[in-house]
């Protein structure tokens, strides 16, 4: 079975290939066969690794697969191979790119079909899924690091899809510049596993590191440059910013990045390494701060926003504070069990949202929408779902992972707690905000865009189907014993984090307590909720006139804290009058210099070729002369 591993990744890389090769050739129809054909091969051959591991889970195996393709560098003692690693935690991970990959690839078939770059889009999809489980599969942190900087550099392709328009291409350029700060901290962890190490493969580093005791410097630095790196691809504060710019790209893109690849690649990452994060507390707590920072931060942002797409991306990177809280807690599985449920839910309310783009006739501005209910009842009740599971109320998806979450930072510290549960009521609010400005109430369109609303066609709608049922039933995965679960994630996960529960405090935490902290957030949730719907619903007032400006709150959330302001004065400001200092330094001083260099030269050969006259008397009038002065130059001399 280890021969099927290198298959998964080589489906999409061969889609990207043949397409983007052909683009200019080959029908829609063929372009849409391939590109979702080739992840709906890949997401089988998942299935069947997936399989595989199971059934030595099942057994008391460790489920571990490995396939070595070549060596890739080989200096004295150091080696690195290009190998793939399965085992339950990639297994997981491909079943989630690939899966929800392919109704992301189904869903766009239809979205994009009138795009002029629609074969080139996909060949962009395709790629972003091969770097996706490069980086999934790779058995050591090099492969990874590759996976890690391929999908970089297709979410620059993708978000800046619709190059022609420069804001978009500026988004596109914001997401890889600011990608790449945190990019330069994975670099140099690289160098230190090296250095301290000998290896960059995860048995060898990760073996080394739990013989280390707990707080050892090496660790420390190792851990909190991986972390930077995970900032800057996970979107946590300060590198967040790029995230909500990248709704610039195609409504697919925003699902493909935002729900089961790219913004989930540092949570992969620390909980690949989570051995070396457990002995590094210093690590754990400074991601336990950003993460639930983070998680506020966005979440009060998002109250405020009117672009349906930018209040979804503000969600995300507050979900991806919750996963962050998770591991800075050492909740490790909890916050991979909330990677899968968001990755259900979000790409579910991605994919909605853009099938009330499509049928609004690309408006994103909610008060400008309304009373899409019965126009849309697939889309209504699908965004609905994923409203309830987004908002942690049970027996929905989300609440399972996110109270998993809450439960560890109440032990852990319970203002973690505090202001986790802050941010879910935010989150209850702004979401249900949204659904009720975008479905319920009057129409507020145009007539025009009143006439087009429609259901979207099939392969959209099925899409949402899909997910819809998962972001229902995935909370089942890991329900909790107080709820008479078993937590079947946590089993089966176990072999991935039995290093970090062995030098790690058991989480205990009784059940009246549990039932406690569950009935709290919930309740919490559905206050808010209620809230939103007397709010956006009830009021006599127009959706437009509740969102003036209302003060000071209102102004920073509405304005994003005015982060990117802070960092364009502090940042982009003082960077681009010292560029403008260098150019004048190059163009007057250096091109100077050089210019006035050549100009002597010119000058000079533009003097001496008057000599060359093309007269013979003068040549040899010259030559006599020559002779002459060698001649007194002799006498001279003696």
């Amino acid at each position: 079975m280890n021969e099927l591993i290198w298959i998964v990744p080589l489906l999409p890389l061969l889609g990207f290939v043949f397409i983007g090769t052909l683009r200019n050739f080959l029908p829609h129809w063929l372009v849409s066969l391939i590109g979702c054909g080739t992840v709906l091969a890949a997401f089988a051959a998942s299935i069947t690794l997936f399989g595989e591991v199971y059934r030595a889970r099942m057994v008391g195996g460790t489920g571990v697969m490995t396939q070595e393709l070549f060596t890739w560098i080989s200096v004295s003692d150091f080696q690195v191979s290009f190998r793939f690693l399965v085992d339950p935690l990639s297994a997981i991970m491909l079943l989630i790119v690939t899966g929800i990959g392919f109704l992301i690839h189904l869903y766009s078939t239809s979205y994009m079909h009138k795009d002029p770059g629609f074969a080139k889009f996909f060949s962009y999809l395709n790629l972003f899924i091969f770097f996706m489980l490069l980086l999934v599969l790779g058995s050591n942190y090099l492969v990874m690091f590759i996976g890690w900087e391929g999908v970089g550099l297709c979410s620059y392709l993708l978000i800046g899809f619709w190059y022609k328009n420069t804001n978009y291409a500026k988004a596109a350029k914001k997401a890889f510049v600011m990608n790449r700060i945190g990019d330069l901290g994975f670099l140099i962890a690289l160098f230190f596993m090296i250095a301290h190490f000998g290896t960059l493969e995860f048995a060898g580093v990760l073996g080394q590191a739990k013989l280390m005791v707990s707080g050892d410097v090496t660790l420390l630095i190792i851990t909190l440059l991986l972390f930077v790196a995970a900032t800057g691809k996970s979107a946590q504060i300060p590198l967040f910013t790029w995230l909500p710019d990248a709704m610039a790209g195609p409504t697919p893109v925003s699902a493909l990045i935002h729900a089961a690849t790219m913004v989930t690649a540092g949570i992969y990452m620390i909980a690949r390494s989570n051995i070396m994060f457990t002995l590094s507390p210093i690590t754990m707590q400074v991601i336990a701060i950003v993460g639930v920072a983070t998680a506020v931060v966005a979440a009060f942002i998002a109250l405020t926003q009117n672009d349906i797409k930018k209040v979804l991306a503000y969600s995300t990177v507050s979900q991806l504070g919750y996963m962050f809280l998770g591991l800075g807690v050492g909740a490790f599985t909890g916050a991979f069990f909330h990677v899968l449920t968001h990755a259900f839910f979000k790409a579910l309310l991605f994919l909605g949202a853009g099938s009330v783009i499509h049928a609004m006739s690309d408006e994103q501005d909610m008060r400008k929408m309304g009373g899409l209910r019965k126009a849309l009842p697939i889309a209504f009740a699908t965004m609905l779902i994923g409203t309830i599971a987004i908002a942690g109320i049970p027996p929905f998806a989300g609440f399972f992972s996110k109270d998993e979450i809450l439960a560890y930072a109440f032990v852990e510290n319970p203002i973690f707690w505090v202001l986790g549960l802050a941010g879910a009521l935010m989150t209850a609010f702004y979401m249900f905000r949204l659904l009720f400005m975008t479905f319920s109430g009057d129409f507020r369109g145009t007539q025009l865009q009143k006439s087009h609303l429609h259901e979207s066609p099939w392969p959209m709608t099925v899409a949402l189907i899909i997910l819809a049922v998962l972001s229902v039933l995935g909370g089942m995965l890991n329900v909790p014993e107080a709820l008479q679960g078993h937590h079947w994630l946590a089993n089966f996960l176990s072999p991935v984090f039995a290093d970090s529960a062995a030098v790690s405090v058991p989480f205990h935490l009784d059940h009246t307590t549990e039932y406690l902290l569950m009935g709290i957030s919930t309740v919490a949730a559905l206050a808010m909720a209620l809230l939103a719907y007397k709010r956006y619903v009830k009021s006599e007032a127009r959706p437009e006139q509740l969102t003036t400006d209302r003060g000071l709150l209102y102004r920073l959330s509405y304005h994003k804290l005015y982060v990117d302001e802070a960092y364009a004065m502090l940042i982009t400001k003082p960077l681009n009058n010292l560029a403008d200092i260098f150019k004048k330094v190059d163009v007057k001083l250096v091109d100077g210099l050089v210019n006035r260099v050549g100009k002597g030269f010119l000058s000079a050969g533009n003097g001496i070729r008057h000599l060359q006259t093309g007269h013979v008397s003068f040549y040899i009038f010259m030559m006599v002369l020559g002779v002459a002065g060698i001649m007194l130059y002799g006498l001279i001399a003696n």
